[in-house]
């Protein structure tokens, strides 16, 4: 059986969750990082030498990196999630690698500041700046989404689990964001597939 290492709080593990809920692929998860601690840990540091969640095992094979296990659990099976075909492949990845170093990023900042710091902390110029960040992030997705059902056209993929992970974040943060018609469209669109219940109905913390 699959092996998941980390806890459902983080944003990344969510998307390991995501994509084996969606191909129906059984797995074992154990808590870990956080206050759940063991990243420190030289066995975990074995797996993961970056001591960062998630890790998968499969039968002996180790794998870090979320959008990289998301990719390699479609990659296995026969699955419209990660095209055969190398143009739309390509922009399923381009959309993966998105998420993964613009929108997620640009969101950091809020999202520690507002969750995970007391409010006696907390940078308001940096949150705001953040803020501002991820808005133009959002203008993007929801402009992309004018004509589309999911990010890529109107099959569902590993995109949309990656995407779809940082949305439920970004639109759950306690913040003034401008509304986008599309983007929270395609939000009610993906909190209705089955498999994304484990990650839409937990609080973003």
């Amino acid at each position: 059986m699959l092996k998941i290492w980390g806890r459902t709080s983080s944003v990344n593990v969510q998307k390991v969750v995501w994509c084996c809920d969606e191909l129906g692929i059984a797995y074992a998860r154990t808590d870990a990082g956080g206050t759940f601690g063991i990243v420190n840990t030289p066995e975990y540091r074995a797996l993961n030498p970056n001591g960062l969640v998630p890790v998968i095992e499969d039968d002996g094979f180790v794998l870090y990196e979320s959008n990289a296990i998301v990719r390699y659990l479609a990659a296995k099976q026969d699955t419209p999630l990660w095209p055969r075909e190398a143009k739309a492949r390509a922009d399923v990845d381009r959309w993966m690698e998105w998420q993964s170093t613009g929108f997620t990023p640009a969101m950091g900042p809020a999202f520690l500041g507002l969750v995970r710091t007391p409010p006696e902390k907390r940078d308001a110029a940096a949150i705001e700046s953040s803020r501002a960040k991820s808005e133009t992030f959002s203008a993007v997705l929801d402009a992309h989404l004018a004509n589309r059902t999911f990010v890529t056209g109107d099959t569902f993929t590993t995109a949309d689990i990656v995407i779809g992970c940082a949305v439920h974040r970004w639109l759950g943060l306690p913040l003034e964001r401008t509304v986008r018609p599309n983007l929270e469209r395609y939000y009610r669109a993906l909190c209705a597939r089955p498999a994304a219940k484990g990650v839409v109905s937990l609080p973003v913390n």
